[in-house]
């Protein structure tokens, strides 16, 4: 606890520091030496009725979002089929563009968007489908939306093989046709049952992005940057940073005829801005300052900084653990399975027996992670469905030489351990569980040693050296300033590691490069998160694994990044896609796909996402919260527009 309150004091100590350097000693921030001025007015104002914002929009009609990404490498590039483009998450998929079907995740269930219905198969063999899309929505630019953009979209990805996501799609799609001006007729190229799942959002978005035929058709894809995008969403793009710190989008006046405006109605915020803020001191700054509305994943010492200085600042929760724990994604150490050592499921099961993983857990979010010892988000549904049943094969689990590496005593050690801190309200016995998960794998370095000498791997003093006799260098591919959870979680891993003789680096990255890393193989081991899921029936989130989608390295991945070859999952899922999701055998089949995984330890699933996204209140209200649940805080989701008819100004 001593060495929490240190931190907390040191932030804070920066922060005043900041302020009294920065904006003539005012609350606010300058998220970066790039923004336009503020017309005369800004932070030094107060709380004026006046006030604006850093790019001159009125504060009190403007939501300011914190980019959950950070800064976009090439701010012109918004072409969502090219590689290295702004990220999504800078309110290009929040706000401009739409997809076909939405998810509703308190219902937990799939919902229409620019379709008006979901796919009906129209012959025995779920090879041929019809859907109709919404009537009376337009494009940003006023051109009517239509079949024929769907259809243009579709033939563009089956032509051009130089989009990475044209491998998926050409796998799945043989054709998609206009029947008529709202009608769609799509022929694929297996019987599939979950058509809606795969080519619509079942987490945070997805790779088909519906694009407009009047624009894009004088184009070349492939180098296309779509500098002033067009979309269907109830937003445009009014202004962006030219060194990539800022999107500002303005409510369309016909947001009558966007998808929000149809389906739920007119959204609050004038104006909504997307900025990066630099890094996490400058963030809470920001928000103590009411500068930002909605911040993206800080760490637990700043939410003790920000909740200190800021009274209108709220969590999920108003008390431990304040982070949302499901998120459908989880964290851990991803292998590319064609690089050697990697390519051994031995090294990698020796990785997983060096992770110390409780103070793994510390030292990323200070205990406050919830374990997954399975390919599936430790988020509550998945749990009963697939972490607590899974048990007590994990605890008779034996590696190659009959050691048992589970352990499930992970969630009572972390109570005490969280106790020994001074943390108050801790859960207790089935509770431990529920909130730290069902157990996770031993901390044995003497079984990582022998795993690895059965590899051909040699100690050198306290060094391990590769079977060519050469030392072991390992580096860790992880991001740089965003996704603050599996940025600290590669460097806690490091140490992990290199406390038990492997000579680690751990190499942070921009958005862009990271994701272009995972896709062309250019990683040994990455901080990433291919373990997503967030319904019973994760088969659409599973299917990136089949081993079709494996390409050499240096090639953009259509799935597999971690090209992990493995013929009974391969199997498996061909086996899902032809059964509906209400089929008992779905659970059955998902669990035999779990159990290979931690066999084979592609990915070291270590942690459930835990999200510290906090909001502001002084300016915007409505916002959601475990006690206004009318969705999670998933700011970053493509389905955060449908969550903006929700925010009312204050009056402030």
């Amino acid at each position: 606890m001593k060495r929490k309150k240190a931190v907390i004091s040191a932030m804070l100590t920066t922060l005043v520091l900041l302020s009294a350097c920065e904006s003539g000693g005012t609350t606010t921030d300058n998220a970066s030496t790039n923004q336009p001025s503020s017309t005369g007015q800004g932070a030094s104002q107060g709380q004026s009725q006046g006030r604006m914002t850093e790019v001159g929009t009125p504060r009190n009609q403007t939501l300011v979002v914190d980019i959950l990404s950070g800064k976009a490498a090439d701010p012109d590039r918004m072409n969502p089929y090219m590689p290295g483009a702004v990220p999504m998450d800078s309110g290009l998929h929040q706000l401009v563009y739409s997809n076909l079907w939405e998810i509703d995740t308190v219902k937990g269930q799939q919902i229409p968007d620019l379709a008006a219905t979901f796919p009906q198969a129209t012959d025995s063999s779920n090879t041929k489908f019809t859907f109709k899309l919404q009537e009376g929505l337009t494009w940003s630019d006023g051109t009517e939306f239509t079949s024929a953009d769907v259809e243009y979209t579709a033939n563009m990805l089956l032509k051009t093989k130089d989009l990475g996501y044209s491998g998926y799609f050409s796998s799945l799609v043989k054709s998609m046709k206009a029947v008529d001006k709202y009608t769609i007729e799509v022929e694929t190229v297996n019987p599939e049952t979950r058509l809606a799942q795969k080519l619509g959002v079942v987490i945070w978005g997805t790779s088909f992005r519906v694009m407009p035929k009047h624009i894009w058709e004088k184009e070349d894809p492939t180098k296309f940057k779509f500098t002033d995008p067009v979309g269907i969403g109830p937003y445009k793009l009014k202004q962006h940073d030219p060194q990539g710190n800022w999107m500002l989008y303005e409510k369309r006046t016909d947001w009558q005829k966007s998808d929000v405006g149809k389906l739920v109605g007119e959204p609050g915020p004038q104006y909504i801005l997307f900025q990066s803020f630099g890094p996490e001191e400058k963030r809470i700054m920001a928000a103590i300052g009411h500068d930002m509305d909605i911040l993206q994943d800080i760490t637990p010492e700043s939410w003790d900084v920000l909740r200190q200085k800021n009274e209108f600042a709220k969590a999920w929760y108003s008390n431990f653990p304040y982070a949302d724990m499901n998120d459908p994604c989880e964290r851990g150490m991803s292998f590319n399975a064609s690089k050697a050592p990697y390519d051994n499921a031995d090294v990698r099961w020796a990785l997983t027996l060096m992770t110390d993983i409780k103070n793994v857990s510390m030292a990323t979010f200070g205990g406050m992670l919830r374990v997954s010892p399975i390919m599936a988000p430790p988020i509550s549904v998945l749990q009963e469905a697939y972490h607590k049943p899974m048990t007590d094969w994990l605890k008779n689990f034996q590696l190659s030489d009959g050691y048992k590496p589970f352990d499930q005593s992970y969630a009572s050690g972390m109570v005490d351990m969280l106790k020994q801190q001074g943390v108050k309200g801790l859960p207790t016995d089935k509770d431990a569980i529920d909130t730290f998960g069902v157990g996770w794998f031993k901390y044995d370095p003497a079984e990582a040693a022998q795993l690895l000498q059965k590899a051909g791997f040699k100690k050198n003093g306290d060094k391990w050296l590769k079977p060519d006799g050469t030392p072991w260098k390992l580096t860790i591919n992880a991001p740089a300033n965003f996704e603050v959870e599996s940025m600290r979680l590669a460097f806690a891993v490091a140490d992990s590691w290199r406390k038990n003789g492997v000579d680690v680096n751990v190499q942070q990255m921009d958005a862009a490069t990271f994701w272009d890393s995972e896709s062309t193989g250019n990683f040994e081991v990455g901080s990433y998160w291919p373990a997503c899921g967030l319904l019973p029936d994760t088969t659409s989130n599973l299917q990136g694994w089949h081993k079709q989608y494996i390409v050499p390295n240096g090639k953009q991945a259509p799935g597999n990044r971690n090209r992990w070859a493995n013929d009974k999952v391969s199997s498996l899922i061909d086996e899902l896609n032809g059964l509906k999701s209400d089929d008992p055998k779905v659970i059955a089949d998902i669990t035999d796909i779990h159990k290979e995984f931690v066999k084979g330890m592609p990915f070291i699933p270590m942690f459930g996402t835990s999200k510290f996204v906090p909001v502001d209140t002084y300016y915007w209200q409505g916002f959601q919260t475990a006690d206004n649940q009318f969705e999670g805080p998933w700011w970053w989701w493509s389905q955060f527009k449908f969550y903006t008819p929700h925010y009312k100004p204050t009056g402030k």
